[in-house]
């Protein structure tokens, strides 16, 4: 049992990348940490963090909260008079995300979790957007790159794009902060875990659910010259951990991301082969392929209208920053064929989890 305050305070648990950030932090020491926890996840919050702490460890401390509120919904701020940095994870991951929701967590939900930094007077705040603020950016996107005059897909990438844009202002003021730009985040690459079937996984169960000898898929104009930047949850985990923990990272912007990801048509043959199915690629327009997906979710079938933007997506991101901080550690994004076969495998194992968003 711990007797000292909480110095560390962050959003995002129990969710994906939050939960695997939490156990690192842990173990390096970081505790005792607030966790803010909507109500709704109290209970899986609190086996998570027995889970990872020991059921009678109090260094994961879980405060009911919403950031959706002043004060991220909490009742004063003086239980946390003793934090020193943030990690601000939560946002609602779900590209066909209602513009409402979006706009509340990951806007204003931002803007309240940087105002309780700035009320506690932290020492670090770290920060986790996407690689897709760029938008639907033409051409390669670095970390210096962030207003561009950019379209974008959605409403999630929006509103993530604007919830960095408050950050970096922040940090403009004097704010030490971190931001971790990670490209579409999959399974563990070792294990294949996951906790929700969206992005990538809903072409990989399409194929899964049609027949082994002949599938198809949809081939849009200007595909072959896409690409589809995926990363496991470990790189991405792994990264933030490293650099959290570095005081010169303090100011600095990292994408973590495939510094060599694979063409569309490549990446469509990867899944396929792992998934045991020959594949047809039918050239069709954007418009029909979205309609046809349309129609598939509407019989049940896993789909999603808005990922087919990403098939013909114009952005190529590149992480220099990233990889002269990383050099050395031996800390790098795995090829995604090296793993492919693994995040397979636990679809095929696991065919209950959903695709639900936390919100």
């Amino acid at each position: 049992m711990s007797e000292r305050d909480p110095e560390v305070l962050l959003t995002g648990f129990p969710g994906f990348l939050g939960s695997a950030l939490i156990e690192r932090l842990v173990a390096r020491g970081d505790g005792p940490i607030a966790c803010l926890v909507q109500p709704a996840y109290r209970e899986r919050a609190e086996r998570r963090a027995a889970e990872i702490a020991g059921p009678d460890d109090d260094r994961i401390r879980l405060y009911e909260g919403d950031i959706t509120e002043p004060d991220i919904g909490l009742d004063g701020l003086d239980d946390l008079a003793s934090v020193r940095e943030v990690y601000h994870l939560a946002a609602v991951y779900d590209l066909a995300v209602d513009p409402a929701l979006g706009e509340a967590v990951n806007v204003r939900g931002t803007e309240h979790v940087l105002d309780v930094a700035e009320t506690l007077d932290v020492e670090r705040f770290q920060y986790v957007s996407t690689c897709y603020v760029s938008g639907r950016y033409d051409g390669v996107f670095t970390e210096d790159h962030l207003r561009e005059g950019q379209t974008f897909n959605n409403h999630y990438e929006e509103t993530k794009y604007r919830a960095e844009v408050a950050v970096q202002e922040r940090m403009a003021e004097g704010l030490a902060a971190t931001i971790y730009r990670p490209a579409i985040v999959v399974g563990d690459s070792e294990t294949g875990e996951t906790e929700k079937y969206d992005g990538p996984y809903y072409l990989l169960r399409l194929l899964l659910a049609q027949p082994r000898p002949l599938a198809t898929s949809f081939a849009l104009p200007g595909a072959s010259d896409a690409e589809l930047n995926v990363v496991p949850r470990d790189f991405v985990v792994d990264a933030i951990a490293h650099l959290s923990g570095r005081e010169d990272a303090a100011g600095e912007v990292y994408q973590l991301c495939d510094s060599a990801p694979l063409p569309v048509p490549a990446f469509v043959d990867a899944l396929a082969e792992a998934a045991g199915r020959r594949t047809v690629s039918v050239p069709t327009t954007k418009g029909l392929a979205r309609a046809a997906t349309a129609r598939l979710a509407e019989r049940g079938l896993p789909a999603e209208p808005a990922t087919i933007d990403y098939l013909d997506h114009p952005t190529r991101y590149a992480c220099p920053n990233t990889r002269r901080a990383l050099a050395g550690t031996g800390i790098e994004c795995p090829p995604f064929e090296s793993y492919v076969d693994d995040l397979v495998a636990f679809v095929r194992e696991h065919p209950d989890v959903g695709d639900e968003a936390m919100v």
